[in-house]
């Protein structure tokens, strides 16, 4: 709806419309409660909007990426990416290692909808790492604290994959996975060469239908007690097709058979008839109200440049993590001069990305096959967990904390970049030779990518500006930024261990193996995978929420996105903020229901 048509009180406000955005509502309102939803971006609807079937030659520049267009022309991205016109931010330095590149995607559900849909759990040691290793913090829950919930969110938006056993890989519940589709070829090879170096090889898991989800039984199980919300989840499900394989995840997707916010979260919550969603909707501060509670937020119509204001019983802020910094930030008071429930002086601080670093091979083998299931999933059919915990536990790597590995291959829809230079090899080659060439080395090439845990650290860290604003007349974030050597180290790791299994492969390395995990390891923001600025703890002198993403200072304001995490573990946290904020929102249902919020 429009800004103007949106009621003045509500029961909740949930700032953002992403993972946590979208959870938060759709738990809240499947429970009765009366939320409205605040989206900065224009609302996007994948159905109408998603370029399913178009092919990269139809597009401007083959489809290679732009500076408007960061991951390509298809990318279902809008007015979004590590810059966006008119919403500066600031780096405290121009060292290149001391800054933090921030992405952000202005639209309606957020980065839900060009996202690789990896969704891994965090298991039982990546909840305690300070118990095992000495650093960081220890989180205030546990993985049985949370396993219910990964159960909850794998049911509802769709996850396949296989429980394998491994250490700290933990298994999903009976009926809650779906199957893996087959690997390529490039993949079997992989597994079967870095098996001899004792890295484990498994289905991964990514948030992809590959059949339609349990209608029939999983409702029940999502919404206990609940025949309203059982009837409607159940047609959801139904309206959801399976995978087809046509195009990339990352263009969204018009069946839904993946999970964006956009189809799998808001349809269903706006069905309930709770849920109002105003798009445009720029949120500057919360609004504390004398009694020190949170009373409402403020925000700029971006279509009218109207300044408005909304109130409700509960403040949720799912904005991102740093984002969401931003608004406890810009939301100063006589009570709070240096940022709302800020008293900790956390807000802002410990900023944590995922490890990267990459690495590629060219694989004879895998020269002039012919077609082999070459239209399977785009990416994850497998990875490796990390397996060296035994090893770290002993002090033989020289880094604390691990990585999994993600690759792939194959004959990817061709487009720019699509031979990898075979120049390299063929020394040059024209007209009927470069077309055997082509055919020769096409699909001979897999790539290798690192994502690791970073360990939080006090240098890494988001405060507000004291001049520069965004276009709407917000002050904006000013970043710092640093790697430690145990991230660095972990990085160098990463490039001799996919040097290892390319030339296990018979292959050979393309760049250079780096050995300097300073050179290696991607910037600050590279991975998209941000996460802290406004920590969970049992002390609330070291903490900005406890355990329910509720924060210590304002009892009716809770975060429930990626700013809460303690640590980064080594598994794409997506999956993990959704299961927080849907424990989350049971919690806030449960005590209005109690009248204690």
């Amino acid at each position: 709806m429009t800004a103007p048509a949106a009621k003045k009180q509500y029961d909740v406000i949930v700032v953002g419309s992403g993972a946590a955005g979208g959870q938060t509502a759709y738990t809240l309102s499947m429970e009765g409660v009366k939320v409205l939803m605040l989206e900065a971006g224009r609302n996007y609807v994948p159905e109408q909007e998603t370029p399913m079937f178009q092919t990269p030659d139809q597009a401007p520049l083959r489809g290679a990426s732009t500076p408007e267009k960061d991951f390509g022309f298809y990318d279902a991205t809008i007015d979004g990416g590590w810059t966006v016109p008119g919403e500066p931010y600031v780096q405290s330095t121009s060292d290149p290692h001391g800054r933090f590149a921030w992405w952000r995607s202005r639209m309606l559900g957020g980065r839900t909808n060009h996202w690789g849909r990896i969704s891994l759990r965090n298991g039982p040691y990546d909840f305690k790492p300070r118990t095992r290793d000495g650093l960081g913090m220890d989180w205030p829950i546990s993985y049985e604290d949370v396993a219910p919930y990964y159960d909850k969110v794998e049911r509802l938006i769709g996850v396949y994959g296989t429980s394998e056993g491994l250490e700290n890989t933990p298994n999903s519940s009976p009926g809650c996975l779906l199957p893996p589709p087959a690997p390529l070829i490039s993949d079997y090879l992989v597994q079967q060469r870095a098996r001899r170096l004792g890295i484990p090889i498994v289905p991964g898991h990514r948030a992809v239908l590959t059949q339609q989800l349990d209608f029939k039984r999983s409702p029940a199980l999502l919404h206990p007690g609940n025949p309203k919300a059982q009837k409607i989840i159940a047609a959801h499900m139904q309206q959801r097709a399976a995978c087809i394989w046509a195009t990339d995840c990352g263009r969204g997707c018009s069946i839904r058979a993946n999970y964006q916010s956009t189809t799998v979260h808001l349809p269903p919550a706006l069905a309930t008839g709770n849920l109002d969603i105003v798009c445009n909707a720029m949120v500057s501060h919360v609004v504390l109200g004398k009694n020190g509670l949170a009373k409402g937020v403020k925000y700029v119509d971006k279509t009218s440049g109207a300044e408005r204001q909304v109130s409700a019983r509960v403040i949720v802020l799912a904005a991102s993590a740093c984002e969401t910094a931003r608004i406890l930030l810009n939301s100063k008071s006589a009570s709070f001069p240096n940022g709302l429930a800020n008293s900790s002086g956390k807000v802002g601080r410990y900023i944590m990305d995922t490890v990267g670093a990459d690495l590629s091979g060219q694989i004879p083998l895998l020269e002039s096959l012919p077609p082999q299931n070459e239209d399977g999933a785009s990416g994850h059919a497998f990875y490796a967990p990390w397996w060296g915990y035994q090893d770290q536990q002993k002090g033989k790597l020289g880094f604390a904390r691990g990585y999994h590995i993600e690759f792939g291959g194959g004959r990817r829809m061709p487009g720019a970049g699509t031979l990898h230079g075979i120049e390299r090899f063929t020394g040059g080659s024209y007209g009927k030779k470069l077309k055997e060439d082509a055919r020769r080395y096409y699909g001979s090439f897999v790539g290798f990518a690192g994502r690791g845990e970073m360990i939080p650290n006090e240098n890494s860290y988001c405060e507000i500006d004291p001049v520069v604003k965004d276009k709407w007349g917000i002050p904006v974030l000013r970043f710092h930024w640093k790697w430690s050597e145990h991230e660095t180290r972990q990085a160098a790791h990463m490039q001799k261990t996919f040097a290892d299994i390319v030339q296990a492969m018979g292959g050979c390395v393309m760049g250079k193996v780096q050995s300097d995990g300073a050179e290696a390891i991607a910037p600050g923001g590279f991975i998209i995978h941000e996460v802290g600025g406004a920590i969970m703890g049992a002390d609330r002198r070291t903490s900005v929420t406890n355990e329910w993403c509720q924060t210590w200072d304002v009892k009716n304001l809770f975060l429930t996105d990626g700013a809460v995490f303690v640590s980064n573990a080594d598994k794409n946290p997506t999956l993990t903020i959704m299961a927080l904020a849907w424990r989350s929102a049971d919690h806030i249902a449960g005590r209005m229901r109690r009248k204690e919020l």
